[in-house]
């Protein structure tokens, strides 16, 4: 088990800025230890693969900014210099890809900028920004590109991007002596979806797309020798019948690519997912309560044992124990984080 969690929060909504706390291994229990506002809107969070940084964006329009912790003492992260500008409106979403940080920006034009990372872990400045391009039918949420997630794929060759104002998702290559990212690929998913996350299957062949505007999941193939994908089914997050209005936001699948979880906003759910046919579809099992209001972010510890749920609106981060056999989170307990947004463990 992880020794400490990082939440991060919206500032302008209330939120502490970056949150510390304790993990306790035999239960998950989080015990906030402090809080730094060092960062406004750090809204999300990624660690670096040798644990020792933890990124942040400053999600703040129309100029947005990232940030690098050192975590050389785990309970108390040290700022490294300062917000450094991405050149780009409500960074929502960081990837660390090929000794670089990549940020989705949603604001229109949206676009993913990368930044160069130091020895120390630090920001050294701009490298490129690649704008999107092109719009949906949705004129009040597709006016224009909004990127809002960047993930490097499980090779850690490619970067895929996902626009939710153009429905789809961008294949790129980063050049890493250059800094310069070039789109190999470009998938549009259904019209008027509005691709908001993804997750890779642990086979390395499967791709969940977490579709805000449609509460839905797309599944598709990847071919990680060519960087391309292909849609192959569609599935809902919400039972049959549900009526009101619901964004999902976040999806993660386990560590034995048995079960998916997303997170419904609206809802206010977390939907338990099944995986079937090799990774080529998942089927809505149940659908459990939250335990808050407007779950924005959910992960899983480390050891794949209790699900986590950032619930921006009621302030909390609640977490749940999975049952390993069905997938069934049952909620465990809660702590009070203003306005939380994300969770992230080293």
């Amino acid at each position: 088990m992880a020794g400490h969690a990082y939440i991060g929060s919206f500032t302008s909504g209330g939120g502490r800025g970056l949150t510390t706390a304790a993990v306790d291994p035999g239960t998950g229990a989080l015990t906030a230890l402090g809080a730094s506002a060092d960062v406004v809107n750090p809204s999300f969070l990624a660690v670096s693969p040798d644990g020792g940084t933890l990124y942040t964006v400053s999600e703040t329009d129309p100029d947005g900014a990232a940030a690098a912790f050192s975590l050389a003492d785990p309970a108390a992260p040290v700022l490294i210099g300062g917000p450094v500008a991405v050149h780009g409106g409500s960074p929502t979403h960081l990837a660390v890809h090929k000794g670089h940080l990549l940020t989705a920006n949603y604001s229109a034009p949206g676009s993913v900028s990368v930044l160069a990372i130091r020895a120390d872990g630090g920001l050294d400045g701009l490298r490129s920004v690649l704008e999107h391009e092109g719009d949906g039918p949705n004129q009040q949420r597709q006016e224009g590109p909004h990127a809002h997630a960047v993930l490097t794929d499980p090779t850690g060759r490619w970067a895929v991007s996902v626009d939710l104002g153009t429905d789809s998702l961008r294949v790129c290559e980063l050049d890493a002596a250059t800094g310069e990212l070039e789109i190999e690929r470009e998938l549009g998913l259904r019209s008027g979806i509005g691709p908001r996350h993804l997750a890779f299957h642990p086979d390395g062949r499967h791709v969940y797309v977490m579709n805000e505007l449609d509460s839905v999941v797309t599944v598709c193939g990847w071919d990680a020798e060519r960087g391309s994908l292909r849609p192959l089914s569609e599935t809902r997050v919400l039972p049959d019948g549900t009526e009101g209005d619901n964004y999902p936001s976040e999806l993660v699948v386990s560590a034995d690519g048995r079960f998916a979880w997303a997170a419904n906003r609206g809802h206010n759910s977390i939907a338990v997912l099944a995986v079937h046919d090799g990774g080529e579809r998942l089927e809505l099992l149940d659908t459990v309560g939250c335990g808050g209001d407007w779950p924005r972010h959910l992960t899983l510890d480390p050891e794949g044992a209790r699900l986590y749920a950032a619930n921006e609106r009621s302030g909390d981060v609640t977490w749940f124990d999975v049952d390993r056999a069905t997938g069934i989170p049952k909620q465990a307990g809660s702590l009070d984080v203003p306005a939380a947004s994300c969770v992230v463990f080293a």
